[in-house]
């Protein structure tokens, strides 16, 4: 075959493969093909977001129709998230609209870190992704003392062979604890090296039961009389009755003395009110501490000088669009969980 056939055909399917290589190039980066106008990293980002979207919204759903079906038992958020850092008191949704604040505060500074490096500034990049992933530090570290609070508990309760969960309040109708007029059948105490424990640390615990917690009511000068889990359509709180003889025919029904939210009882009222709690709060959570991790990665890389060698920071942006569909999320479950 002679030599000129040989390199001319060589030449065609370079030019073919060439061509093939610029079309699928064409696809993600070239002109008037390129979708909306975005890179194939960001237009991953939006449907990874749209879908994610659309499991936060079926989780708030169940939460409003469950909600909707026990309303008239549904604990009162304001008498649930009341617990302020370093303050003793009641200050209903006060840290919660902080940690609100402070998650929408670091959306801000991640529009700032966007928009420097558009501009191709790198140390506004790096100042605004720092403040950022404080921001992101802050809001999971209060999530976890929430949860913290949450867990442990305040008041005490007693649930019934129904399930339904009974408070105890003074003469007035405020709710007291269980430390404020009954005494405890066993005291776990804390180990010390005194008692031969040295290795091991805790806190001493005190156990209740329902027959001494009955015992103490009849007595107590204290305790005025207990508050149900039903909800009186009127005042919008929560049924209280002061008369003694008839609040121990429900304490004569109680099972169990319930300390705390879990999984499985919550001393403030419906059991399904921490479960959605726990989920839809810690799935959020999940998605923060998701978004801190890449934030940090991302915020490395702008350290080594990566995205300014490139010549862009468009990472800097995927990753922006992430952190402001969380900050967006929590807008939504602070209104359904807290607010509503």
């Amino acid at each position: 075959m002679p030599i000129e056939q040989i390199n001319g055909t060589k030449t065609i399917i370079t030019l073919m493969n060439a061509t093939t290589a610029d079309q699928k190039t064409n696809v993600w980066e070239g002109g008037a093909t390129r979708p909306l106008g975005a890179s194939y990293g960001k237009m991953m980002m939006w449907f990874f977001i749209l879908s994610d979207a659309l499991t936060f919204a079926g989780f708030l759903a169940a939460y409003g129709f469950t909600r909707y079906k026990f309303i008239d038992i549904w604990p009162i958020a304001d008498e649930v998230f009341t617990h302020f850092p370093f303050f003793h008191g009641n200050y209903p949704m006060y840290y919660v609209a902080l940690m609100t604040f402070i998650l929408i505060f670091s959306s801000v500074t991640m529009v700032l870190a966007v928009d420097a490096g558009h501009q191709m500034k790198k140390n506004k990049v790096i100042t605004y992704m720092f403040l950022t992933i404080i921001g992101g530090l802050v809001f999971v570290g209060s999530q976890a003392w929430e949860w913290k609070n949450f867990i442990k508990g305040e008041f005490g309760a007693v649930q019934l062979k129904d399930g339904k969960i009974i408070q105890f309040v003074n003469h007035e109708g405020k709710q007291i604890a269980l430390e404020d007029f009954a005494t405890p059948d066993n005291q776990t105490v804390e180990h010390t090296r005194k008692n031969g424990l040295w290795f091991e640390k805790g806190e001493t615990t005190y156990e209740y039961t329902t027959n001494g917690l009955i015992e103490d009511f009849k007595f107590s000068t204290e305790v005025g009389g207990i508050r149900l889990e039903k909800l009186n359509p009127e005042t919008k709180q929560k049924v209280v009755i002061l008369d003694k003889n008839e609040a121990l025919k429900f304490l004569e029904q109680s099972t169990r003395v319930v300390r705390g939210a879990n999984l499985e009882v919550n001393e403030y009222g419906s059991s399904q009110f921490a479960d959605f709690f726990f989920f839809i709060t810690g799935f959020h959570g999940f998605h923060v501490c998701s978004g801190i991790a890449l934030n940090i990665i991302i915020f490395i890389n702008v350290l080594v000088g990566t995205y300014e060698r490139r010549g862009h920071y468009e990472m800097v942006e995927k990753v922006g669009l992430y952190w402001h569909f969380v900050d967006l999320v929590w807008v939504f479950v602070f209104t359904f969980f807290y607010l509503v």
